[in-house]
C-alpha cells in the first residue's frame, strides 16, 4: 500500500510561535514491512497510526510487526547470511560498492527525505546557520555510509609470532545476523550508524524503527533495492518494543543487537538476550551530561556551545547537555544571557526556514516533559525562561532555564529528553568534577575554559564516553561514540564499531609437520 502525504494547514497562531506557510510535500511513502527484499503486509494485518506533532493529525497507517513478522525477517536474514548466498560469496569490494550507491541515492533524494522526517518526528527542515535540522541529519547519514564503506575491503586480521615453530594468524568475520533497534530522534541517522558497519563487515540485520517515527526508514528501503543489494540482506520493522523489540531480542537466530533509546529498556535488552542465546549486545543508552563553563572561558564560545548543547534537536538528544555548571565569577552574566537566547529561540512550524525549534515528537513526550517541569518548580527551582507549552496545537514546549535547583533534584537527575536547560553554581575544578560524576550516566560532557592544561585535566576526570572542549555536540563518523556507567556499553561510528560487528578466529598451522 503506497499513500500520498500532503502538507496540512499552517499551525495555530500564538504569542511566541512562529507561524508560516509550508513548504508543499507530496510524495508517495510505503507503510508496509520490509522483508526479505520486498514490501509485505504484516501476517497479522495490524497497524498504527503515525502522527505529525506540528498539528496532531495522523500522516498514514503503518503495518506493525508482531513475533510472526520478526521470525519471517530474521529467516530471510540468516538465508542471506548462508555460507553460499551472493552477500557472503561477494567481494568485498563489491559491498563497498554497494554501499557507495546507497550513500549516492540517499544523497539524492535527500531533501525529500528530509521533509518526511520533519513531517515525522517534528525536526527543522533546514539549516538555518543557528541550528542543524533534518536536512544536516542526511548530510550525516551519507558520510556514515561512506566513512563505512571504506572499511569494507579494509578489515584485515594480523600475524601473531608464537614461541612453537606454528604459523599463528587471525581472521575477522561478520557475527552473522544482527538485530537493531533504533529511536525515534534521529531516525536515519540511527538507521544509518546501524547498516554502515554491519554491511562492512558483512553481516545482514533487521531493523525495528520506533512506532513514533517509522517512515523515512521504509522510504529508505526502497534505495536499498535500487542499490541493488541481495534480498534479506536489510530488512525494515515497524512496530512497537514490546511486541517486536522484545521478540528480535529474545530471537534465537539472532547473533547480535544494537539498541539505541532508554536505560530502562536497556536492561531488558540485556535481559532478554541471557535468557535467549547469550546473543551480543551493543548498548548507547541515555544519559545527563554535564557542561562545566569555568570563569576563564570565552564566554561568547561558551554560551553557544552550552546553547547548542542542550537545545540541539529541541533537547531530545541522548548526550544533551542538560547540567550546565558555571563558575561563580561569571555566573550571574552567563545565568542571564543564557535565559536571554532561549527565549529568543523561534519556536513554530518545523518547514519555516527560520525556525529552530519544531515540536516535541508526541503527545506522550509533551506530556513528560511538562511534568518534569512541573515537578522542577514544585521542588523550588526557578524558571528564567519558558516553563510551559507554546500555543494551542502540536507538541510544543518553550525553551526552558531553571536555576537554584538542589543536585538532588528530579530534573538535576533524571533525563527530561526535552529543551530543558538546569544551571548550577560552582566554585572550584575539583568540587565541580565530584558533582558532574555524581550520575548514574556517563554518555558525555563538555569543559570550556582558556587553559588548555585545565581543559586536558578535566576531561581525563570525567566519566564520560565523549568530552567536547570548547565545543558541543560535535561529530564526525571516524569518531568513536558511546557511553560510560548506565548510559550503557559499546562503541558506534569510527573503527571501533567494526569490532561489535566481527567474530575473531585463531587459526593454527604447524610448519615442522607436513
Amino acid at each position: 500500500m503506497m499513500l500520498r502525504l500532503a502538507r496540512h494547514s499552517a499551525l495555530h497562531s500564538a504569542a511566541a510561535l512562529r507561524v508560516a506557510p509550508r513548504a508543499l510535500l507530496s510524495t508517495k511513502v510505503e507503510t508496509r514491512l520490509f522483508i526479505d527484499g520486498k514490501f509485505v503486509d504484516g501476517v497479522e494485518k495490524k497497524a498504527f497510526a503515525t502522527v505529525n506533532p506540528a498539528t496532531e493529525e495522523v500522516i498514514a497507517h503503518v503495518s506493525e510487526a508482531t513475533e510472526k513478522d520478526v521470525d519471517l525477517a530474521v529467516a530471510a536474514a540468516r538465508r542471506a547470511f548462508n555460507h553460499n548466498a551472493p552477500w557472503r560469496t561477494m567481494p568485498s569490494s563489491r559491498r563497498r560498492d554497494l554501499m557507495l550507491k546507497l550513500a549516492s541515492l540517499i544523497e539524492r533524494d535527500s531533501k525529500e527525505l528530509a521533509r518526511i522526517e520533519s513531517m515525522d518526528n517534528g525536526k527543522p527542515f533546514a539549516e538555518n546557520g543557528k541550528v542543524y535540522g533534518a536536512t544536516a541529519d542526511f548530510h550525516l547519514v551519507v558520510q556514515c555510509l561512506r566513512y563505512y564503506a571504506g572499511h569494507a575491503d579494509k578489515i584485515t586480521g594480523t600475524t601473531i609470532p608464537v614461541d612453537s615453530q606454528q604459523l599463528v594468524y587471525t581472521i575477522r568475520e561478520p557475527v552473522g545476523v544482527c538485530a537493531a533497534i533504533i529511536p525515534w530522534n534521529f531516525p536515519a541517522l540511527m538507521l544509518a550508524w546501524k547498516l554502515g558497519p554491519a554491511l562492512a563487515t558483512g553481516c545482514t540485520i533487521v531493523v525495528k524503527t520506533s512506532e513514533k517515527t517509522p517512515l523515512t526508514a521504509l522510504k529508505i528501503a526502497h534505495l536499498i533495492n535500487e542499490a541493488g543489494f541481495p534480498p534479506g540482506v536489510v530488512n525494515i520493522l515497524s512496530g512497537f518494543g514490546q511486541s517486536a523489540g522484545k521478540a528480535l531480542a529474545m530471537h534465537g537466530d539472532v547473533d547480535k543487537v544494537a539498541f539505541t533509546g532508554s536505560t530502562a529498556v536497556g536492561h531488558m535488552i540485556e535481559e532478554y538476550a541471557a535468557k535467549s542465546n547469550l546473543k551480543r549486545v551493543t548498548l548507547e543508552l541515555g544519559g545527563k551530561s554535564p557542561m562545566i563553563v569555568f570563569d576563564d572561558a570565552n564566554i561568547e564560545q561558551a554560551l553557544q556551545a552550552s546553547h547548542a548543547g542542550l537545545f540541539l534537536n529541541h533537547g531530545q538528544c541522548c548526550c544533551a547537555g542538560s547540567r550546565l555548571y558555571v563558575q561563580s565569577g561569571i555566573y550571574d552574566e552567563f545565568v542571564k544571557r543564557s535565559a536571554q537566547l532561549a527565549e529568543k529561540r523561534v519556536v513554530g512550524d518545523p518547514m519555516d526556514h527560520k525556525t529552530e525549534q519544531g515540536p516535541l515528537v508526541d503527545k506522550i513526550q509533551f506530556e513528560k516533559v511538562l511534568g518534569f517541569i512541573e515537578t522542577g518548580k514544585k521542588e523550588g527551582a526557578k524558571v528564567l525562561a519558558g516553563g510551559g507549552r507554546v500555543g494551542k496545537k502540536g507538541y510544543y514546549v518553550a525553551p526552558t532555564v531553571f536555576v537554584d535547583a538542589k543536585d538532588s533534584s528530579t530534573i538535576a537527575k533524571e533525563e527530561i529528553f526535552g529543551p530543558v536547560l538546569t544551571i548550577f553554581k560552582f566554585d572550584t575544578e575539583d568540587e565541580v568534577v565530584e558533582r558532574a560524576n555524581r550520575s548514574i550516566f556517563g554518555l558525555a560532557a563538555g569543559v570550556c575554559s582558556r587553559d588548555v592544561g585545565r581543559c586536558l585535566r578535566v576531561a581525563s576526570r570525567l566519566r564520560a564516553g565523549t568530552v567536547w572542549v570548547n565545543t558541543y555536540n560535535s561529530f564526525d563518523a571516524a569518531q568513536p561514540f558511546g557511553g560510560f556507567k548506565q548510559s550503557g556499553h559499546g562503541r558506534e561510528l569510527g573503527a571501533a564499531g567494526l569490532d561489535n560487528y566481527t567474530e575473531l578466529k585463531t587459526v593454527v598451522i604447524p610448519m615442522d609437520k607436513v
